[in-house]
């Protein structure tokens, strides 16, 4: 099945907000062997909504909108899209009774006027339920076969509502082959997309028949290897080959798959281990500190740490020699092994990482331009250091400085101090 999204309202073309909808429907259908041949956005009025939807039905013949399905009065969805197929709008009075009672259970006070829009439908349309928040969804089909499915903009209820109601429905419609669209990712930390490459060599543009995309991020570049109409278990079969192909050429740089955090696996590495962190932090802020705590049960784990902006701070909480920053300056190799000791004597722990670094927009040199960052492990007294000169805004370089910590503390427990690709040992 093809099959087009239409994703609708003004703050997604202004950018404010951000299209996670589109992104989720594609994922979940193409698990489910639905191809996504094509993703629009429009804005609130009803023309342009008219006009998308009424060329993605041309097309493919089934499509999936989000938003304008609210009270307000630039909630257009309903009727532009009952226009196309030639019907009017009318008030469905057990949706208007359902909306009533939540409002009297929930605010204790009767339904507003402007909410009774909600209740308002295309004759002969099915609505479909909304366990997940006041504006249901709807399903306009015509006697071709072709169909639009609405669905609210909120992604909480969105993905709600596709999970009980459109995917069942998608199912059933599916011819019986059993065909899917299945991808696997891995995920690289610390090596640029052009290195990754070379390294693939023969296999960067594919595997054995897989496509390959390079989706490069803050986090590093992921490798994503999509299977193309088999039926699931060769899917997972020939998806698991490739991955261990990839894993054969750039190994050393994969941390994880599918969603996997680093600050994730290495704190369940350091349990395993019996092991706990501490920080410093200069450029990052405390931002490698968050990701660390972010994840439940870190505090097991995380014993503490110190944002050392000034280099008073570095001098009287970690204890880094006044003579070796004016020697070396902050952002240096002696800086960041200084802080990584400093870190883990100060608060106990068995390991402590130290981040020292420039990022941006001013206060680069010729040496030391903007972007470059010094990483201190300290693992029971074993210390090393490395340098990398990272892209991006002062956002990305603060992002990446905290995962390049983390990265080397992986390499640090798997003995691999050889593998810098971009960066520079100290």
């Amino acid at each position: 099945m093809d099959l087009e999204i239409v994703t609708i309202g003004d703050e997604l073309l202004l950018g404010f907000t951000i299209d996670t909808n589109a992104a989720h429907l594609a994922r979940e259908l193409a698990a489910l062997g639905v191809r996504i041949v094509r993703r629009a956005t429009c804005g609130d009025d009803a023309e342009s909504i008219k006009a998308a939807v009424q060329e993605a039905l041309e097309r493919t013949g089934a499509v999936i909108t989000t938003g304008g399905l609210g009270p307000t009065a630039d909630d257009m969805t309903k009727p532009a899209i009952a226009s196309i197929f030639g019907t009017g709008m009318v008030m469905d009075h057990d949706i208007l009774t359902a909306l009533r009672d939540r409002w009297r259970a929930r605010f204790n006070h009767e339904l507003p006027l402007s909410n009774e829009q909600q209740a308002m439908v295309p004759e002969h349309c099915t609505i479909l339920p909304n366990r997940h928040g006041s504006a249901p969804g709807i399903w306009l089909e015509d006697a071709r076969q072709r169909w639009v499915a609405m669905l609210p903009g909120v992604p909480r209820e969105m993905r709600g509502m596709l999970a009980d109601t459109i995917i069942p429905r998608l199912r059933d419609r599916l011819p019986s082959s059993g065909r899917v669209i299945r991808s696997r990712t891995l995920r690289t930390a610390n090596i640029a997309e052009s290195a990754l490459a070379d390294r693939l060599g023969d296999l960067a543009r594919g595997v054995n028949g897989l496509s390959l995309a390079y989706l490069p991020g803050s986090d590093g570049v992921d490798l994503r290897l999509t299977s193309w109409d088999r039926d699931a278990h060769e899917a997972e079969q020939v998806l698991a080959e490739a991955a261990t192909q990839l894993r054969a050429r750039v190994g050393p740089f994969v941390y994880g798959e599918g969603d996997d955090d680093l600050a994730a696996i290495m704190l369940a590495e350091c349990a395993a281990r019996n092991a706990t962190i501490a920080v410093a932090e200069s450029c990052t802020g405390g931002l490698l500190g968050m990701r660390l705590t972010a994840i439940p049960g870190s505090s097991r784990t995380v014993l503490g740490g110190t944002i050392a902006y000034a280099n008073e701070v570095k001098i009287r909480e970690l204890g880094v020699p006044a003579e070796v920053i004016a020697e070396h300056g902050a952002v240096s190799h002696e800086v960041a092994r200084a802080m990584a000791t400093g870190a883990r004597l100060r608060f106990g722990s068995t390991i402590g990482l130290g981040i020292t670094g420039i990022a941006g927009p001013d206060g680069g040199t010729p040496e030391k331009p903007v972007g470059t960052v010094w990483v201190g492990v300290d693992i029971d007294g074993d210390v090393h250091a490395v340098r990398a000169v990272l892209p991006g805004d002062r956002h990305e370089i603060r992002w990446r400085a905290a995962q390049l910590a983390l990265d080397r503390l992986r390499k640090a427990f798997a003995r691999d101090t050889e593998s810098a690709a971009w960066t520079a040992r100290g």
